[in-house]
């Protein structure tokens, strides 16, 4: 399979502008892009849950690629999401996204993996088929089920490890408890398999438990200091990163309020906000959000000295 790839560091789930008719932004997406690559940054997540992948045409999905790639070209690892119904389908659609330049996939999980409890053997022939046939390293998706999401027993964990082209997974259960039970179960496994915080309410914690990273929608958000935050932890210095992590703490924790459906609308105002966006349109059926969720992130950036 020749060597694996690695994913390591701060991994921005980037956001998609759009125009006031909804349609992709070219333009400002590819001065955004630029913008976030300016910091030190692990890779780039486009056309997950934070950049609406799941309210895109396949079509749509292709171009926001082949956009980010023209931007970025090798200089760092983009992944794309990957959002199907069936397996032949995620099959096809893993195929398009590597020939549009996608370096690995980030595999979301269906509705046949709701519920409880879940035969191993489905979601591991569903990744396998992904990975084999379209020949492409996958990342694991374990998502919290408020967001559509699966979590995987340590059981189908263990067994989704086993594919070879599965590089990395992204724990977004956004429970504590439940990060730390599936990093050590993937660290007791015999190959060396990425984890990736996707716990925005506890990204330094994650990095001082073990993670190798993070894959992010707040990631987008304050780069730069995420990305010295996490240098300070991998370095020793937990201290100086936990005064970068004190200084966000609270802006992360107006974005993922509840309902945490909003904090794609609330990123895109933040990033309004800071001159990056010029406007913070979302494709219905998401909403703008309103004055007063607007005046709370303006607040929260303000006291995380991004204002």
């Amino acid at each position: 399979m020749g060597r694996q790839l690695e994913l390591t560091g701060i991994i921005p789930a980037t956001v998609l502008p759009l125009t006031a008719d909804y349609q992709i932004d070219e333009d400002t997406l590819k001065e955004y892009i630029r913008w976030v690559t300016r910091s030190r940054v692990g890779g780039l997540a486009i056309n997950v849950d934070t950049g609406e992948g799941p309210h895109l045409y396949r079509e749509e999905k292709t171009e926001v690629l082949k956009v980010v790639k023209g931007v970025v070209g090798g200089s760092v690892p983009v992944i794309a999401g990957l959002q199907a119904s069936f397996t032949s389908q995620a099959v096809e659609v893993a195929k398009e996204m590597k020939a549009a330049g996608a370096d690995a996939l980030l595999v979301f999980p269906i509705a046949d993996f709701l519920g409880s409890p879940l035969a191993p053997e489905i979601p591991y022939m569903y990744h396998k088929a992904i990975a084999d046939e379209a020949e492409i390293p996958i990342v694991l998706f374990v998502l919290q089920k408020d967001l559509g999401g699966a979590e995987y027993s340590e059981d189908c964990l263990a067994k989704l490890a086993q594919i070879e082209r599965v590089v990395a997974v992204k724990e977004a259960t956004f429970d504590a408890m439940k990060f730390l039970k599936a990093l050590r179960l993937l660290r007791s496994q015999p190959r060396r398999i990425s984890v990736l915080t996707g716990n925005d309410n506890f990204i330094f914690e994650s990095l001082v438990l073990g993670a190798d990273g993070a894959l992010i929608g707040f990631g987008t958000l304050a780069t730069d200091l995420q990305v010295e935050m996490y240098e300070l932890v991998k370095e020793g210095s937990v201290d100086e990163a936990r005064e970068i992590a004190d200084r966000l703490q609270p802006l992360a924790d107006i974005i993922f309020s509840p309902p945490v459906r909003n904090y794609r609308a609330r990123t895109k105002e933040a990033l309004v906000l800071q001159g990056v966006l010029k406007n913070a349109h979302m494709r219905p059926p998401l909403t703008a959000i309103s004055k007063k969720e607007r005046d709370a992130v303006k607040a929260a950036l303000k006291r995380a000295e991004l204002l």
